[in-house]
């Protein structure tokens, strides 16, 4: 009703790109999940309480690792993720486009 009153809020579209689970990245997050899944189906297919404590390390020391990498991301920037602009413009087949040589 009255514009003035009415709160406004801006569009937050780089959420992503900044989400944290567990203080880690995504893709972070998802490399420790396969790292823990791989060393859940080791320890199950081969019972054995040396490779039960050894991945249980070596998880420990990769989440430690990769908190590091993701409080310094310098060290492993590989390429941007995630394009500086989207856009909601039609395509259509009259456009001219400019091709490589």
């Amino acid at each position: 009703m009255y514009p003035s009153l009415m709160k406004q809020y801006e569009v937050y579209r780089h959420i992503r790109g900044r989400a944290l689970i567990f203080g880690l990245p995504v893709a972070f997050f998802a490399l420790q999940m396969l790292a823990v899944i791989g060393s859940l189906m080791a320890v199950i297919f081969s019972f054995d309480l040396v490779l039960l404590f050894g991945a249980m390390m070596a998880n420990g020391i990769l989440y430690g690792l990769l908190l590091k990498w993701a409080q310094r991301p310098e060290l492993v920037q590989v390429g941007n993720v995630f394009p500086h602009m989207i856009s909601n413009k039609k395509i259509t087949l009259h456009e001219t486009y400019d091709e490589l040589p």
